[in-house]
């Protein structure tokens, strides 16, 4: 007879484990304790060929969960210790614990392994683990007993990449803002109360609800919902259906709006339709698309964007009784100062009242005052008057006692009377200027006829020195100078060749001469 196998598990992975047969336990009842076990007996000696009584085959172990928990972690870290695993990234997002969670996606096939990075490891790989990023991993599968969920233990990131769907995007976005469908200048003014928002989401999404709550609980506006699939192929197609036909009918505002996702999920709103739908339409949008981290194409077209539909719906919808709150206060506060002022004025009127009496009494005062002003203003013009007459009357005599008759006949009377004055003293000067004269006369003759021999006799002994130095008295003497043609004068016969015309000078007149040569000039 063959022996039994032994029980096994089978795992997805086609890894058996053995699970080892326990003893089963006798149960004692009371009064009966268990039966002490006792050592089989030699079998006796064989007689005849009895027949063997049946092999109890042991029933499977029955295991906890616990432990079959315990037994695939045990395999599976066993079989994937320390193993390289390449995929793109995505959902990332960080724990308060300091742990990053995502998945990682195989772009060939379709194929998605839960992740954790903890933060014990190497802090350069967690800063540049981002979605859509293509990795290569080293780590370990396990299992997560408190889920019963496969998942893979990154402990550091060898290689980094843009993943397919990033790239496509980053090549998208930069194609549509070239275009100009992200410029801030382009976004519509979200209107300050409105009646009549549309919300595009999936009618079965958390994410309409939320809206519902906010406006309920705001207040004071109509919600039409524009139902329409947030993921899945061609769910950017319906998408854009869906606002185009929201946009033709005139409502207030439109909340494009989903949950959140991984990227993959999120997909549909980087569509280039979407965005272009959204930044065609002529109605205010506010785009709630995924978690506060993740920014689709369609959050830079829209008008706004919001973290979460609730905060989506808060920026649209005013809240109703903060507004009447609001307006009661304002309303008493305004009451309130209504009032105050009403009194202060009042007040302010009687004191008034005290201080001015009977309102007849300033006006008889002031006209009072009117007359008495009126009475010193004529009496300072009359004395004005008076005394500007007798400033005019002095300055007429003034000016009747200059008119030039009056100067040019006193004038005339003065010279009259100084001029027999001025010819005596005239004649009496020229009398005295005559003898003076006739006195200096001969002293003056003396003195230029003085002078002039001295002159004289300075010119003589002058003339007498320069003829002494004069050529032409040398000259007179029996000399001559010789000149060359050129009228240069000769000093030396070292100047002249034999042949030369020269000019002799004597004292009176010039010959002609020609340079001989000598007896040492021959030899």
């Amino acid at each position: 007879m063959s022996k039994k196998p032994e029980p096994q598990i089978s795992l997805p992975f086609g890894v058996p484990v053995p699970v080892a047969p326990r003893p089963r336990p006798e149960v004692a009842t009371p009064g009966h304790p268990p039966a002490a076990a006792v050592p089989p007996s030699p079998a006796p000696p064989a007689r005849r060929a009895e027949p063997k009584p049946p092999v109890e085959v042991p029933a499977p172990e029955v295991l906890s969960v616990a432990r079959l928990d315990r037994l695939i972690k045990r395999v599976l870290e066993g079989a994937t210790a320390d193993v390289r695993v390449q995929g793109e990234i995505s959902g990332l997002h960080p724990a308060s614990s300091g742990h990053l969670y995502f998945s990682l996606k195989d772009e060939r096939e379709d194929a998605t392994i839960d992740c954790v990075m903890y933060r014990s490891a190497p802090a350069r790989a967690r800063r540049q683990l981002r979605d859509g990023e293509r990795v290569v991993l080293a780590g370990r599968a396990t299992l997560y007993s408190a889920r019963g969920r496969l998942q893979f233990i990154a402990e550091d990131l060898l290689q980094s990449a843009r993943g397919a769907l990033l790239e496509a995007k980053e090549a998208r976005k930069r194609k549509l803002a070239a275009e100009g469908l992200f410029d801030p200048a382009k976004k519509r003014p979200l209107p300050k109360d409105p009646h009549r928002i549309g919300v595009l989401t999936s009618r079965q999404g958390a994410a309409v609800h939320d809206v519902i709550r906010v406006a309920h609980r705001r207040g004071g506006v109509a919600l039409l919902l524009v139902p329409t699939p947030v993921q899945g192929q061609g769910a950017a197609t319906r998408i854009a259906g869906a606002i185009h036909l929201a946009d033709r009918l005139g409502l207030d505002a439109l909340i494009v709006t989903r949950g959140g996702g991984s990227a993959e999920d999120l997909a549909a709103y980087d569509e280039e339709v979407v965005v272009r739908a959204i930044a065609a339409a002529r109605t205010p949008i506010v785009s709630a698309v995924g978690h506060e981290i993740d920014v689709s194409l369609a959050d830079l077209a829209a008008d706004a964007r919001a973290a979460t539909p609730s905060q989506a719906a808060e920026l649209l919808i005013p809240d109703e009784r903060e507004r009447r709150s609001r307006l009661a206060h304002l309303h008493k506060r305004l009451q309130r100062a209504v009032l105050h002022h009403i009194g202060d004025r009042s007040r302010d009127l009687i004191r008034l009242q005290r201080r001015m009496g009977d309102p007849r009494n300033p006006i008889h005062e002031r006209a009072q005052i009117f007359d008495d002003l009126s009475l010193r203003l004529e009496r300072s013009l009359r004395r004005r008057l008076a005394s500007e007459r007798q400033a005019q009357h002095s300055l007429r005599r003034r000016l009747e006692a200059q008119h030039p008759r009056r100067v040019l006949a006193s004038a005339r009377r003065a010279i009259d009377a100084a001029a027999p004055r001025l010819h005596a003293a005239l004649t009496a000067r020229l009398h005295r200027e005559r003898a003076q004269l006739e006195r200096d006369v001969p002293k003056l003759a003396t003195a230029v006829h003085d002078t002039l021999e001295i002159r004289r006799r300075e010119l003589g002994a002058a003339a007498a020195r320069l003829d002494a130095l004069s050529p032409l008295s040398v000259l007179a003497r029996g000399y001559a100078i010789a000149v060359t043609e050129t009228g240069r004068a000769l000093r030396s016969a070292a100047e002249v060749r034999a042949g030369d015309r020269l000019r002799l000078r004597l004292h009176e007149g010039e010959v002609q001469a020609r340079v001989e040569p000598t007896e040492d000039d021959e030899s």
